[in-house]
């Protein structure tokens, strides 16, 4: 099998994650392609047709795409439990939609100053998104720390990645304020083999 990735891509990110915890990481070719919002690579066009990371193409059926397909597929092809069974599945849904949210807001603010002519830029939008991302960042600190704290889901790995991705592209921003329990979780988690493996680039 073959990902299309790019080594900044919060959402390529959870994929990898998933590969190194279930020790899997050598089944899957990385294929690195250079692609933004504005000029998309030739092969992900071809690959998928939205054009965006990451997708997974296998030896025989279609190609997947989105980071929750894809991670959901490798799960179950490789016997995983990352996606629970019983009635917690829910809970770790819905923590995962939670991770992929934040990621969605700052992948948003990151195009809005990286890929707009600074006159072109909406600060009210650059605001709005991280509105929403400090919602979503109490609301782990105050409700979700319990289920943070147990064994490890994609939820675990989708807010684990979605929050470096903050540390990578929005720093100055210091999510760890007012999130004391989410911050002692994340230093624990981001310790992780399976994260270190995955550091994005230094810039």
């Amino acid at each position: 099998m073959k990902l299309f990735h790019s080594p900044a891509s919060p959402y390529v990110r959870k994929v990898c994650v998933l590969l190194h915890e279930l020790n899997r990481q050598d089944s899957v070719e990385l294929a690195t392609v250079t692609t933004t919002a504005l000029a998309s690579d030739e092969a992900l066009k071809a690959a998928n047709p939205l054009a965006r990371l990451p997708a997974l193409e296998r030896p025989e059926g279609t190609t997947l795409y989105d980071s929750r397909v894809i991670t959901a597929y490798l799960n179950d092809l490789y016997g995983g439990a990352l996606y629970p069974q019983t009635s917690g599945r829910w809970d770790t849904l819905t923590l995962e939609a939670t991770g992929d949210g934040i990621m969605d807001s700052a992948v948003s603010m990151t195009y809005e100053v990286r890929l707009r002519p600074e006159e072109a830029q909406s600060t009210e939008w650059i605001e709005a998104q991280w509105t929403k991302i400090s919602r979503a960042l109490s609301v782990l600190n105050a409700r979700w720390i319990s289920h943070l704290s147990g064994p490890i889901t994609m939820g675990h790995v989708s807010v684990g990645c979605a929050l470096a991705y903050l540390d990578f592209r929005h720093d100055a921003r210091n999510w760890r304020q007012g999130n004391d329990a989410l911050a002692a979780w994340f230093a624990d988690f981001e310790s992780r083999p399976s994260m270190q493996a995955t550091l994005p680039p230094a810039s």
